[in-house]
Order: C-alpha cells, then sequence, then structure tokens
C-alpha cells in the first residue's frame, strides 16, 4: 500500500468511528425521548384515572340517603289539597333548611293495614334506606283486629326490614285509639307498641298524633285526620326523634 492510500485510510477511520458514535448518540436520545414520552403519558394516564376515582368518590359521597316513612293515611296526607302538606314533606322543607343531605320519601297509604303494609313491605324495600318510619296500627284497631295479629305484622315488618338492611334505623310510631274501643282493648293496644320498640331496641314516639287527636281545630271535619297546621305539630312530634339520628 502506498503512503497516499495509508493516510487517505488513517482519515477514513476515525470518520466511521465519528459516524458510529453520532449514531450511537441519537439512538441514545431517541431513547430517551420515548422514555420521556411513555412516562408523560403514563402520568397522564394515572392522573386522569384517580381523577375519575375521586370524581365517582365525590358523587357517592353526595348522593342524598333516604328517610322511609311507612304507614297508613296519617303519612299518606288524607284529605290535604297538597301532599307536601303531609308530615312528611314538612320534614323535607326542615331537613333542607338545616342543608342536610337526605330525601324523605312518603310511603303512605290510606286505609292501610298492618296486614297491608305486611304485604308490600319487600318490595318497599328494594331501595336503600337509612331511616324507616314505621307509622301502622290504628286502621286495626278502628276495625277490632286481634292484637296478637297486630302486634305479628308489626313484628314481621321490622324482620324484613333488619333482614334487608342490617344498618337502617327504624323509628316506631305509637297509636292510641278513642275511649269508644273499650278500656281494655284501647290499653293493651297503647302498650302493644311501647312492648315491640323496647323488645325491638327501636328509637320510638309513644303517640304520633301528640297535641293533635282528639282537637277540633287540628283535625279535619272526619276528625281523624290532621289538618296542614296539625301535621306541622305531627311532624314536630316526629323530628325531636328524627333529628338527633341525623
Amino acid at each position: 500500500m502506498s503512503k497516499a492510500q495509508n493516510n487517505q485510510l488513517q482519515l477514513i477511520l476515525p470518520i466511521t468511528a465519528v459516524h458510529k458514535s453520532l449514531k450511537f448518540c441519537y439512538f441514545i436520545i431517541a431513547f430517551c425521548l420515548l422514555g420521556c414520552a411513555d412516562n408523560s403519558s403514563k402520568k397522564t394516564t394515572e392522573e386522569k384515572v384517580t381523577t375519575e376515582i375521586n370524581e365517582e368518590t365525590e358523587r357517592v359521597e353526595t348522593k342524598p340517603q333516604t328517610i322511609l316513612c311507612f304507614g297508613d293515611s296519617i303519612t299518606a296526607g288524607y284529605g290535604l289539597d297538597d301532599s307536601q302538606d303531609a308530615f312528611p314533606g314538612v320534614l323535607q322543607k326542615k331537613i333542607d333548611t338545616l342543608n342536610l343531605n337526605y330525601t324523605v320519601v312518603n310511603s303512605g297509604l290510606s286505609g292501610e293495614t298492618t296486614a297491608g303494609g305486611k304485604s308490600r313491605i319487600n318490595w318497599v324495600m328494594n331501595q336503600a334506606v337509612e331511616i324507616f318510619i314505621l307509622e301502622l296500627g290504628a286502621n286495626d284497631g278502628l276495625r277490632g283486629v286481634p292484637l296478637s295479629e297486630t302486634r305479628l305484622n308489626l313484628q314481621t315488618i321490622i324482620d324484613v326490614v333488619k333482614s334487608k338492611s342490617p344498618e337502617t334505623k327504624i323509628i316506631l310510631a305509637g297509636m292510641e285509639l278513642p275511649p269508644n274501643m273499650g278500656q281494655d282493648y284501647t290499653s293493651e293496644f297503647r302498650q302493644l307498641f311501647v312492648d315491640i320498640a323496647a323488645q325491638n331496641s327501636l328509637a320510638f314516639i309513644p303517640f304520633i298524633l301528640k297535641d293533635v287527636g282528639g282537637i277540633a281545630e287540628l283535625n279535619q271535619n272526619d276528625g281523624i285526620h290532621p289538618t296542614v297546621e296539625g301535621h306541622k305539630i305531627v311532624a314536630n312530634t316526629v323530628w325531636n326523634t328524627l333529628q338527633p339520628m341525623l
């Protein structure tokens, strides 16, 4: 090999080495850029998932809890022009005023007996219920239904609520009958609610029509169903037991 060719080869070798070095550098840079892109994409995905989880959690936490009023015409608001004037509607207004996160559901049915309540309780409890207010029995008493039957029906309703939703808090509303039903029957009827509440460790309202029952100006012409003003008093009576549970 001539001296000139040798010199040319010596020049080519460094250039080739430089080219290889440059290619390696390009490869490293490209690899780093891809890594950064992957990390950035991964970070963005993680942030998106975290945001979605937080938003879903917030929606779950802000969903109103249910207070279910399960009863007869007293709960339903029989004879009122607007059912929202019945005591469940008045309770909702109190709750809204205090910005509490609860929805009051009126599941009252005029003429309902404890037997009727027992037949529909499974269907009614196909929803999440935080507090269950049980107001039944008056129609049993007015019809002279045997107290053993009324007691059994009420206990069955309570058992269904507890089995379907063990965390649900239950409030039992007591009722009293007019004296013309006989002293023994009216006394035993009143005591029936006291016993059931004690046996099941329930929050208890001794007489839901306290300060309303028997007062003409607070009842409609039938002398049984409260007026709008009467329902406000009923709501206050229920509220005294309900409010500490909220």
